[in-house]
């Protein structure tokens, strides 16, 4: 079992930053694919960035490419995501996940956090 734990969502204006942390617990972690996924209010989960096992490869969406970058830190067992020009339509709520295949379809990834809501204001 791997535990996840998302931590750093709140309210910010557009154009603003945050940075967004999910911190791992149980198996080793560094064996897993994370990825962070969004749903915002009346819309799918969608996918967002992922990152390898290795924290050297990692893919976006298409909507937060040049905006937003994932990373890990496999001595703290935590990922990043750091999200930079925020816009409105980024509000949501944000999760991680983990799991051991490159995917970036949710119904693949095997551990979920609980999710940690992100607001931009206009």
């Amino acid at each position: 079992q791997v535990q996840l734990v998302e931590s750093g969502g709140g309210l910010v204006q557009a154009g603003g930053s945050l940075r967004l942390s999910c911190a791992a617990s149980g198996r080793t972690f560094s064996n897993y694919v994370v990825g962070w996924f969004r749903r915002a209010p009346g819309k799918e989960r969608e996918f967002v960035a992922r990152i390898d096992w290795s924290g050297t490869v990692t893919s976006y969406a298409d909507s937060v490419k040049g905006r937003f970058t994932i990373s890990r830190d496999s001595a703290k067992n935590t990922v990043y995501l750091q999200m930079n020009s925020l816009k409105p339509e980024d509000t949501a709520v944000y999760y991680c996940a983990a799991d051991r295949f490159w995917t970036t379809s949710e119904r693949e990834y095997d551990y979920w956090g609980q999710g940690t809501q992100v607001t931009v204001s206009s």
